[in-house]
């Protein structure tokens, strides 16, 4: 057999597997597959191509720009991932495991480039947060914002996750703008490849926003600066001595790290067994340790159980495991293929006897158990292993031993601080997930169990049709965790963008914030508009453009028609006394959404044009009352634009009614849809 030689992608040019390069065998028949590897690899050329070239490129495009290549690439592996699910079978997973992998990291890819259209701007700076008022007047002011580091991200991944560990790294990374160096885990790089492969095809990229590097990084992290960042996954031990690398911690690199997680999956104790969440909860447990054969960062390694209920999750675990066939992954009868490599399974193994120090292996008997289609001795297959620990307050390792397989503990719980306190003692994970229908047990598990998780799934007969499960992920959601699995984050929508950004405060005059945010701050500088704005293109309107009215006098008929036409009669409008007893009016005053209606009348040009929609208003505050007599005027300034489609961009507007002493009696933002 013709071993598949796995390349690196470096500096522009494919480089084969060389000096240093090791042997990767096929986890089902432990035959040898490919190999990998090149000590030769010119890891500064690498740098520099990356700071040189796919910086300056990927800078020069908006972040709309970003969002459209990533919808591109996305897209291209989709229509070809045919070729990755049949390369994926020799790495032990079934074809269920290569949707979530394969199809999970499309996914990924395809929500960061949605959110970047739809969260971020059509340009190059990223406004985090509010502008701070930092003078009486307001001619000084102040704004973060949020710029692309000007080096590169060096991605280290696991071997469990080919794909999807590599998109969900790289897609917050290029939205960003920051090119990105990918070192997969050896034992399963030759997938990687073929994604990289398939994306540099594809002409979608700069030159420079990726490169690939197929076995080890050599001296690579040497040789990084402050404008750099490493996203790690992995073992603590690992992520330990990467992070204590003298670079790294001279030049303060970011190191972002998701690492061993004991993650706990505890059954509330309303769901006795024949309850929906009993079921539930069953069923939960056994897909995460037989998913991907229980090589998952977030699959369950401690069942947290009442002691009411620890006789029947057993029983009642065990009886679906023992449904589940193991077997070649490539058969459609297989539920659960083999760990990835022989030296996987030996640790698996290693581990398990150090659990079964302190408890007992109540289902799973590696010695003897049935593989459908292969040789269980030549393939580095396992069975799903449960144990069970009756004194999990004295124990130890069952609280900070993972075995990265198909094994998890059950315990008892004596109530929920008890219940609690055990989840704890995991020292900080990825995610725990609790099975309940009462609310307060959540709250309670939230309050007292945040702090030392990344994420809490909730879940039971309400949510359970649409709930996405305990062991997923998801791209709108922080997937990291505190303590013992690394103290970082990953993910979480634009929140993940931000790790590959520099958060720079900004100070000065509203004009000065106006042009770097690329949007007008009040007190900013005006355009006169040459027509009415509405009449105007989306393309053709300036920020800062602004239309100024002409005043009209609200009077005490007016507010006793609209109070009559709405029916919003309520009395600081209709009763004079009364709403002199209100410490906030004077008298009677105009209706807040009566002044809204009369700056419509004010600014709006009633034939057709290029605005297609009014949809919506954003931080509508109302500052001081206005009585009968009083007169307002409308101030419309063109703030943001944003580009939705090739039809028409929203324009977000700023609007401001003032009355006959230029008091400002309301503001807000206007949100219209217009033609481009």
């Amino acid at each position: 057999m013709t071993l598949l030689e796995v390349s690196s992608f470096a500096a522009g040019e494919w480089v084969a597997p060389g000096s240093g390069a090791r042997s990767i065998a096929s986890a089902i028949t432990g035959a040898p597959l490919a190999q990998a590897g090149n000590d030769a690899l010119d890891v500064q050329a690498m740098l520099s191509f990356a700071r040189d070239k796919g910086g300056p490129a990927l800078r020069a495009l908006t972040f709309h720009d970003r969002a459209r290549m990533l919808k591109a690439l996305a897209a291209h592996l989709n229509s070809h991932k045919q070729s990755l699910y049949d390369i994926s079978f020799d790495t032990g997973a079934t074809q269920s495991d290569h949707m979530i992998d394969i199809d999970g990291g499309i996914g990924t890819m395809f929500v960061f480039a949605s959110k970047g259209r739809r969260e971020m701007p059509d340009g190059h700076v990223y406004l985090d947060g509010d502008v701070e008022q930092l003078s009486r007047n307001g001619s000084f002011l102040g704004q973060h914002i949020c710029t692309p580091l000007q080096g590169v991200a060096v991605h280290i991944n696991a071997f469990n996750f080919p794909v999807w560990g590599m998109l969900e790294k790289l897609a917050p990374t290029l939205l960003a703008g920051v090119p990105a160096i990918v070192k997969p885990a050896t034992a399963t790089c030759y997938v990687t490849e073929l994604a990289v492969r398939l994306m540099l095809e594809s002409g979608i990229l700069p030159e420079g926003a990726l490169q690939l590097v197929s076995g080890g990084l050599g001296d690579m992290l040497d040789h990084l600066t402050m404008q750099d960042v490493v996203s790690f996954t992995g073992s603590a031990h690992t992520a330990l001595k990467l992070r204590q690398t003298p670079a790294i911690l001279e030049n303060s690199v970011r190191f972002v790290a998701e690492q061993d997680s004991l993650n706990a999956s505890i059954l509330g104790p309303d769901a006795v067994s024949g309850t929906p969440e009993f079921d539930l909860f069953i069923k939960e447990v056994s897909r995460e340790m037989t998913t991907k054969a229980g090589q998952k960062c977030t699959a369950v390694r401690r069942i947290i159980t009442p002691e009411s209920q620890t006789e029947a999750v057993i029983e009642a675990l065990s009886a679906r495991l023992a449904k589940v066939q193991i077997g070649d992954p490539r058969l459609e009868s297989t539920r659960m293929g083999a760990l990835v490599s022989a030296s996987q399974k030996r640790d698996v193994l290693e581990k398990a006897a150090i659990l079964a120090g302190e408890a007992t292996r109540v289902f799973g008997n590696p010695e003897g158990f049935a593989v459908e289609g292969a040789d269980a001795e030549k393939g580095a297959f396992v069975p799903p292993m449960l144990f069970h620990c009756e004194t999990p307050d004295s124990a130890q390792r069952v609280h900070d031993t993972e075995a990265f397989g198909p094994v998890s503990t059950v315990m008892s719980y004596r109530d929920l601080d008890h219940a609690i306190t055990l989840a704890n003692r995991g020292e900080g994970s990825l995610v725990a997930s609790v099975i309940t229908h009462d609310a307060e047990v959540a709250r309670a598990v939230a309050l007292g169990s945040g702090a030392f998780h990344g994420r809490l799934y909730f879940n039971n007969r309400d949510s359970m049709k649409e709930s996405t499960g305990h062991g997923s992920p998801l791209p709108h959601m922080v997937h990291g965790g505190p303590g013992r699995a690394g103290g970082g984050e990953e993910l979480g929508g634009v929140r993940g963008v931000k790790h590959y950004m520099q958060r720079t405060a900004i100070q000065g005059s509203p004009e000065i914030l106006s042009a770097i945010g690329e949007k007008w701050v009040p007190g900013g500088k005006e355009v006169a508009s040459p027509a009415h704005p509405f009449s105007r293109k989306f393309g053709e309107l300036s920020i800062g453009e602004t239309l100024h009215t002409d005043p009209r006098t609200v009077t005490l008929q007016d507010i006793e028609t609209f109070a009559h036409f709405t029916g919003d009669t309520f009395y600081a409008h209709m009763d004079d006394e009364a709403a002199k007893r209100n410490p906030f009016f004077p008298g009677r005053v105009a209706h807040g959404y009566l002044l809204l209606s009369f700056a419509a009348g004010l600014f709006v040009q009633p034939d057709e044009g290029p605005v297609l929609a009014n949809t919506g208003l954003d931080s509508l505050r109302f500052m001081k009352p206005v009585e009968a007599g009083d007169s307002i005027k409308v101030r419309l300034t063109v703030k943001k634009k944003t580009p939705r489609n090739e039809e028409y961009g929203e324009v977000r507007w700023h609007v401001t009614l003032t009355n006959q002493e230029d008091e400002m009696v309301a503001e807000y933002e206007l949100l219209t849809m217009n033609a481009f």
